[in-house]
């Protein structure tokens, strides 16, 4: 399993959102180009970048940061937050994001998504749910930065795509965000029962190294994780286990 950092950006800033309220916003005051150097010291050859005013509204305000960002020479760019067409998509590749993450138009427009697929290639897609337990218990799709319900379950949104076009699939548990309180690992648990050919990234919670082994024990191929790395709550020998630090990016195209 691999770990994957994740820089949340909010007018040009690093911040961190707690179960995906934007009134709980926490501000860091570290740069995300200095951020993104923290990650690549410790060993990270992937990083998950958010345009939260994007994934809000749909227009990605923080682009000219993510872009700068993908020019850094070690490390792969999975870059979310807005992604609501086909040019977007395309524009984020070509200026060197290694993989774009697709959440609302995958849930309102999963056959123009599908097609996006079969365009760029599901190494290149990565589409993001973002849930929270309905009161039958069962997980629920959230939309426009989780500000939103689908009311689409998060099995049924799966199953909206072709078997075997989809590939990587990340997965948020929106009350575990931010909030140090560990993953839901039944949820990613259940996620791989249903659907073992998909490559699952589990993200919501994470909190120390027991976490990371937790979720690798399942099969989950890669762990998305913010505030306990932004706020180096997790010693490295601890995540040193999950950052393939001799990989090339080149080399680390699909998280394992």
């Amino acid at each position: 399993m691999l770990l994957i950092p994740s820089i949340d950006l909010r007018g040009g800033r690093c911040v961190r959102l707690r179960q995906g309220d934007f009134a709980t916003e926490s501000v860091y005051s570290i740069e995300p180009a200095a951020l993104l150097d923290r990650y690549c010291a410790l060993g990270a050859r992937w990083l998950h970048v958010v345009d939260l005013d994007g994934a809000k509204d749909g227009f990605a305000a923080n682009a000219p940061i993510v872009i700068d960002l993908a020019r850094h020479p070690s490390i792969s760019l999975q870059v979310g937050g807005g992604v609501r067409s086909p040019t977007a998509v395309e524009t984020l590749l070509s200026h060197g994001a290694a993989r774009v993450v697709v959440g609302t138009a995958a849930l309102k427009r999963p056959d123009e998504v599908a097609s996006w697929l079969r365009e760029f290639g599901a190494e290149r897609i990565c589409v993001a749910l973002d849930v929270r337990l309905g009161s039958s218990g069962e997980p629920e799709a959230r939309t426009n930065g989780w500000t939103q319900n689908s009311a689409v379950g998060l099995f049924d949104a799966i199953q909206a795509f072709p078997r075997g076009l989809l590939k990587h699939v990340l997965c948020t548990d929106i009350e575990r965000d931010g909030t140090l309180r560990g993953p839901n690992v039944q949820l990613y648990r259940e996620c791989l029962e249903r659907f073992p050919h998909l490559r699952w990234q589990a993200s919501g919670g994470i909190r120390d190294g027991r976490d990371l082994h937790a979720l690798r024990k399942i099969g989950i191929a890669a762990a998305v994780s913010g505030t306990a790395l932004l706020e180096e709550r997790i010693p490295f020998e601890e995540l040193q286990p999950f950052l393939p630090a001799e990989s090339s990016p080149a080399s680390t195209s699909a998280p394992t």
